[in-house]
């Protein structure tokens, strides 16, 4: 299968979607769009692309190719505007803003602070977590792709969620990203000089991916506090819970073991043995370490991805090819970078 493939955005989301499609083996043609770059070449805004004949379109020239996938990699709001324009055009639209997460409209209006979308294009909407996508997303016209923090948090708890093992508002995640989360635009906690050498958490318990991750968690109230570390790429998240019944680390591991039989991306490692950032750096890989506490009654799970390959667009790629019935690994077999 050839897709016709459009782009929207130049920040670090729509960069690294470019970088996995230019070498997607069931991609055919690639257009890119933006608004505040239309007309430059995509080397004179990322360097790495010096070499590539890539141009960046005007959003009008939209109406002027015939797309099966359009991903939008925009911020909250012009998500919303550009779905409401365009939905139905290209047989499927993958959003990686947080505009359609919610299916809720006043959930995303209290944590996003401005106008949800119309209720019907959150009703249609696609929660794309890739391991536990549901199957209308064959026929989907729009993907809503999770979260980076949602994406990690809930690969590491869902399990237990959805076996009723995870009692209900005990849940705890503590998070730690890289810089590269909080995107290209400049600001003063992201200046070298207030990340390096300096560990913060931030937006303590009223973070928006807070919402997100107890919304599709469904085990009540989740306590959730992310951390800014001085790296460009990753996250890395230890989850707490108190368990429904007693369970050891190799009942825990047997749990996970079977959820994720067959699932390419999930890496579950032995008891024993605990993730970290580096070995899943530029992979669509999440890694999964697991262990109970010695009573028996707190499982403590962690998860480490790359926060914009697995956190974005490698899901959204992985979503792209389960909806067309591509191979779930096409264009993401990548190595991991090390070191």
């Amino acid at each position: 299968m050839g897709l016709r493939v459009g782009v929207v955005g130049t920040g670090y989301g729509g960069a690294e979607i470019v970088r996995l499609l230019t070498s997607h083996p069931h991609v055919d043609e690639l257009h890119l769009y933006s608004e505040s770059q239309a007309g430059k070449g995509l080397g004179e805004v990322y360097a790495a692309w010096r070499d590539a004949d890539l141009t960046l379109l005007p959003l009008e020239a939209l109406e002027e190719t015939e797309l099966d996938v359009l991903f939008l990699a925009t911020p909250h709001g012009a998500s919303r505007e550009l779905v409401t324009r365009w939905i139905g055009r290209p047989k499927v639209i993958v959003d990686l803003s947080g505009d359609f997460r919610f299916r809720d409209g006043a959930v995303y209006e209290r944590f996003y602070r401005m106008p949800a979308a119309p209720r019907p294009l959150l009703e249609e909407a696609v929660y794309g977590l890739s391991e536990f996508v549901p199957p209308e997303l064959s026929r989907a016209r729009l993907v809503a792709n999770p979260g980076c923090f949602p994406t990690s948090a809930l690969l590491a708890l869902l399990p237990l969620a959805k076996a009723g093992l995870l009692r209900p508002g005990s849940a705890i995640v503590d998070a730690k990203t890289g810089v590269s989360g909080a995107g290209r635009s400049p600001s003063l906690a992201t200046q070298f000089s207030e990340v390096n050498e300096n560990v913060r958490p931030y937006n303590v318990l009223v973070h928006r991916h807070g919402a997100e991750i107890e919304v599709y968690l469904g085990a009540g109230p989740v306590s959730f506090v992310p951390h800014l570390v001085p790296m460009t790429r990753g996250i890395l998240v230890t989850a707490y819970g108190e368990l429904v019944e007693p369970m050891t680390t190799e009942d825990l591991f047997e749990l996970y073991r079977q959820t994720y039989v067959g699932r390419p991306f999930v890496r579950l490692l032995r008891p024993g043995t605990y993730p970290d950032t580096k070995a899943v750096q530029g992979s669509n890989f999440v890694d999964i370490g697991l262990i109970a506490t010695a009573d028996r009654r707190r499982a403590v799970v962690m998860a480490a991805i790359d926060n914009l390959v697995k956190g974005a667009a490698g899901q959204a790629v992985q979503n792209m090819n389960l909806r067309f019935g591509l191979p779930e690994t096409a264009g993401l077999v990548g190595r991991p970078l090390y070191p």
